[in-house]
């Protein structure tokens, strides 16, 4: 077995394990051997779209594979296209960057707010009057903080919207939520925080 098949069988044992995927897993094992260094990431820059061309019986291959193995697919078709025709005429742009694990994982922080930030405004009645979303990460939960001009439509009387829109929260990010409802500055009405009065 080479060492490249053996690094493959790492990332796989651990995307069994862990659940996670591809790139995670294989940066976290990259990582793993070498624990002195941050992994990075070659980013290449594709064009809007490449045609990959299928034989029959590679499209019935395609059609039959999970998610998984699908991208294994495309990525030796495209691959092998690049090997037989270079980049130019495989559609692979010119440029390309290195990407470091912090840099990565900045940009799922940043998607994954503005997913939270969206829920919130999709699943808040618009009486709330939400004004701001923040988003704070700890060890072992995601704190929201949501300020709204009248907190008291779900952290009071109804509370149950609150319970409502965590288990929202938990089910889009896959983490413990706790829920703190803020009086909005500009308002004057009594404040009203479900964080301040039972933990999320």
């Amino acid at each position: 077995m080479t060492d490249d098949s053996a690094f493959k069988k790492q990332v796989r044992a651990r995307m069994a394990e862990t659940g996670e995927k591809y790139t995670v897993a294989r940066r976290m094992v990259i990582a793993g051997r070498d624990p002195g260094q941050a992994p990075v990431v070659l980013r290449v820059h594709l064009n809007s779209y490449v045609d990959l061309e299928l034989t029959t019986e590679a499209g019935r291959a395609y059609a039959a594979a999970d998610e998984r193995g699908r991208w294994e697919m495309v990525g030796r078709l495209l691959a092998d296209r690049i090997e037989v025709v270079g980049f130019a005429e495989a559609g692979v742009a010119a440029g390309s960057t290195i990407v470091t694990d912090r840099e990565l994982r900045a940009e799922a922080e940043a998607a994954e707010d503005a997913a939270i930030r969206d829920a919130v405004q999709r699943g808040v009645e618009r009486a709330v009057g939400v004004s701001a979303v923040e988003v704070d990460r700890a060890v072992d939960q995601l704190r929201v903080g949501i300020r709204a001009a009248r907190p008291i439509l779900l952290a009071g009387r109804r509370g149950a919207e609150a319970d409502r829109l965590r288990g929202e929260l938990e089910e889009l990010t896959g983490r413990r939520v706790r829920l703190d409802i803020w009086q909005a500055p500009d308002h004057q009405e009594g404040p009203g925080s479900e964080g301040a009065g039972r933990p999320g």
